[in-house]
C-alpha cells in the first residue's frame, strides 16, 4: 500500500497547526465550565453534531461532498478505526478532565503528539535531522522543568485525580492512532471530507447515550461554552487535519506540543478578569524556563531543515 506524500507547503503546515495550538490549548478551560452543567456524553455528542452539520453543509453547497461508492476497502477500514478512535479520545480526555484540572489533563494529553511523531518516523518513513533531535531533547527536558509541580501532584494525589489522570493518557494512546489513521486517509478523501465522514460516525456512537433535552436547561455562560466547544472541534480538527495534507506528521505533531503553554497562560489571564471560574494553576519562574525549552524545542523539530 501506498503511503500518503505531503503537498510540501511547509509555511502553511506550519500556521495551520498554530491555529490548532492556540484552538486546543483553551478548549479545556470551556469544557471544565461545561462539565460543571453537563453530562460527558452530551457535549461528546452536541460537538460532533453541530460540526457534522456544518461541514457536510457547507460541503453541499459547495457540491464536494465524499463520493462514498467509489472508496476503496482499505479507506472504509481506516475511516472506521479514525472514527472510533477520536471518539474513544473525547470520551476518555472528558471524562479524565472531569476528574482533574485543565492544566493537567492538557499535560497529559501532549503524550499524543509524541507518539504521533513517533508514528510519523515508524509508519511514513519520515526523518529527523540531528538539529531536529537536539530539539527532541531540549523539548523533554523542557517538560520535565515545566511540569514539575502536575509530575508530583500525581504522585501525591488522592486516588480519583490518579485516575482521572490515567484515562486523559489512555484519551493520548488512542488519538495517536486516530491521526495516523486520518493521514493515510487523506490517499483517498480530502481532509474536509474525511472529517464531516467521522463527525457523523462519532455522532451517531454517542447518540444512544446523549441527553440533548438537558441541554435546555443549560445558563447562558454554559451554553455559549457549549457552542464554543462545537465551534472549536470543526475549526480545530479542520486545521489539524488539513495541516497533514501539507507537512509531516512528526512536524505537526512537534507544534502541537505548544498546546499546555497556551492553556495555562489562559488559566492564568481567566483567574485575573474571571476569578473563581476554574481551578488556578500558577506558573513558577521554574515553569517559565521550562516553558521557554519547551518553545525551544518545539520549534527546532518543527523547522529543522531535511538532509
Amino acid at each position: 500500500m501506498s503511503l500518503h506524500q505531503n503537498s510540501g507547503r511547509w509555511r502553511l503546515g506550519l500556521a495551520l497547526s498554530l491555529l490548532t495550538v492556540f484552538l486546543w490549548g483553551i478548549l479545556p478551560i470551556a469544557l471544565a465550565v461545561i462539565l460543571q452543567g453537563l453530562d460527558v456524553y452530551t457535549v461528546i455528542w452536541f460537538r460532533f453534531f453541530v460540526s457534522f452539520i456544518l461541514l457536510s453543509g457547507y460541503l453541499g453547497v459547495r457540491r464536494e461532498l465524499p463520493k462514498l461508492r467509489q472508496l476503496p476497502a482499505a479507506a472504509w477500514k481506516l475511516l472506521a478505526i479514525a472514527t472510533l478512535m477520536l471518539g474513544a479520545n473525547y470520551f476518555f480526555f472528558m471524562q479524565g478532565l472531569a476528574l482533574t484540572s485543565p492544566a493537567n489533563a492538557e499535560v497529559l494529553i501532549q503524550l499524543a503528539t509524541l507518539l504521533l511523531g513517533l508514528g510519523g518516523l515508524v509508519i511514513f518513513h519520515e526523518r529527523y535531522t540531528l538539529r531536529q533531535w537536539l530539539g527532541v531533547g531540549v523539548l523533554i527536558c523542557g517538560y520535565v522543568i515545566f511540569f514539575h509541580d502536575q509530575l508530583s501532584n500525581l504522585i501525591t494525589a488522592h486516588s480519583t485525580y490518579i485516575f482521572g489522570s490515567a484515562l486523559v493518557a489512555v484519551g493520548a494512546s488512542v488519538w495517536a492512532i486516530y491521526a495516523l489513521a486520518q493521514k493515510q486517509l487523506l490517499q483517498s478523501l480530502s481532509s474536509p471530507n474525511i472529517m464531516m465522514l467521522i463527525y457523523g460516525g462519532a455522532a451517531l456512537l454517542f447518540t444512544p447515550v446523549a441527553k440533548p433535552d438537558t441541554i435546555l436547561k443549560l445558563n447562558n455562560l454554559e451554553l455559549g461554552m457549549l457552542i464554543f466547544c462545537a465551534l472549536n472541534t470543526l475549526i480545530a480538527y479542520g486545521a489539524f487535519a488539513e495541516s497533514l495534507e501539507h507537512w509531516e506528521a512528526s512536524r505537526v505533531s512537534a507544534v502541537l506540543t505548544l498546546a499546555p503553554i497556551v492553556t495555562l497562560l489562559s488559566v492564568e489571564l481567566v483567574a485575573i478578569f474571571i476569578p473563581n471560574l476554574i481551578p488556578v494553576d500558577h506558573v513558577t519562574l521554574t515553569g517559565m524556563i521550562g516553558a521557554s525549552l519547551v518553545v525551544t524545542g518545539s520549534m527546532a523539530i518543527a523547522l529543522g531543515k531535511k538532509r
